[in-house]
């Protein structure tokens, strides 16, 4: 692995950075107060090459490797703090990965330019209401009839849902097949059949999440992702490189925050000095560095093994995938929030002011704590699997 970056990737990656200073940070919160990503956002994330980068030129996206995407996703959650723009980039490129890879010909060519452009939404929906990563406990059901698939089921705790309706587009869905296997289906929101709700978050507040419910909704057979019965599979495998790009915007906005509790040390002055000549203050911005900067490294050498392995269809090496994505995936967001937690508490009262700023990657980077894209002890599990066998797994 070459830990310096090519011309190619620091240009892009300078390029992002101008993005998330010159557009995000004016508009992040606009995104938060007014609950969606406008226009203005969208626009230039298309034309940058933002939006489903994986994607192959063909289809509308840059074709690009997952390190760059790595790249690209902590500029987004360093210039959007609330890291709602993160959420929609994310779920853009690894689920536009997912149907690239896995997705028929047909809705390749339907779907993808639409997605690529920002003209569509493209997201991820296996959460139910009765569970999230409990998979055996799932109630949605799909059969076949005739040509076409038939969904019922419900939803929950699902991002996009609101964008979908409004942009036009849809999620991946997982449902179980009558033979015990699931099936992996693009469903449009605007499908007959479908109800949304709306759910209340306390950050994120630029992408809406809520809830699916399915009565009978019908799909053609272009609408399949992956082989019938294999859908676990190629959810699972999106997922690895959804998780990656979380722990990258989680970089990116721990980043952030030190640069403004590195500043603000400076040039705060308390009993006399700069608050950054107190050992504790000192010793705590050091310690935070380092645990960043190891995270960072983390994430990087994550997106490598995607690119060699995953990305490849290489399954030999699926183990050391998972490893290495579970860990960032636990560590990234722990990391992020405690470092913006830390500087709260040097800006003292003024940090728990709005107009500190630092209390929109409190909130949104806490929904990275509690379940999005996989709960922190859900990773854990998967680490004990791979560490000690699948006999270890405390479910069936």
């Amino acid at each position: 692995m070459e830990f310096r970056l090519s011309d190619e990737e620091r240009a892009f990656q300078e390029a992002a950075r101008r993005f998330g200073d010159r557009v995000l940070r004016t508009h992040e919160r606009e995104i938060d107060a007014q609950g969606s990503i406008p226009p203005e956002v969208l626009g230039p994330m298309a034309e940058l090459g933002l939006l489903a980068m994986m994607v192959p030129e063909e289809y509308g996206g840059m074709g690009a490797s997952a390190v760059l995407t790595e790249l690209a996703a902590e500029e987004v959650g360093r210039g959007d703090f609330s890291m709602a723009t993160a959420v929609f980039f994310l779920l853009e490129a690894g689920w536009g990965y997912v149907l690239s890879r896995h997705g028929s010909e047909e809705a390749k060519k339907e779907l993808l330019p639409p997605v690529t452009s920002g003209k569509a939404f493209l997201g991820i929906a296996t959460t139910e209401p009765g569970g999230g990563s409990d998979l055996a406990a799932m109630r949605t059901r799909v059969h076949r009839d005739g040509e076409r698939f038939v969904l019922t089921g419900e939803k929950s705790f699902v991002s996009g849902v609101e964008e979908a309706r409004r942009l036009g587009g849809g999620h991946l869905t997982l449902a179980k097949v009558e033979s015990g296997g699931f099936d992996f289906l693009y469903v449009p929101t605007r499908s007959n059949g479908i109800s949304t709700q709306k759910f209340e978050n306390m950050g994120r507040m630029g992408i809406s999440t809520g809830g699916l419910t399915y009565h009978d909704v019908a799909l053609p057979p272009r609408y399949l992702v992956g082989p019938e019965g294999k859908g676990f599979e190629v959810a699972m495998e999106g997922f690895s490189v959804a998780r990656t790009f979380v722990s990258a915007a989680c970089v990116g906005a721990a980043e952030r925050a030190l640069e403004a509790g590195t500043a603000y040390v400076r040039e705060r002055r308390a009993f006399g000095q700069p608050l950054g000549k107190f050992e504790a203050i000192q010793f705590e911005l050091v310690d935070l560095y380092t645990q960043v900067e190891a995270v960072k490294w983390q994430c990087r050498r994550a997106a490598w093994l995607l690119d060699e392995y995953t990305l490849k269809g290489d399954r030999s090496h699926r183990s050391e995938v998972d490893l290495a994505v579970a860990s960032v995936k636990l560590t990234a967001p722990q990391v992020a929030f405690e470092c913006v937690k830390r500087v709260m508490m040097w800006y003292g009262a003024a940090g728990y002011t709005k107009d500190a700023g630092l209390e929109l990657g409190l909130r949104g980077i806490m929904s990275y704590l509690v379940g999005a894209e996989g709960g922190l002890n859900i990773m854990r599990i998967i680490l004990g699997r791979e560490l000690l066998g699948k006999e270890f797994v405390p479910y069936k």
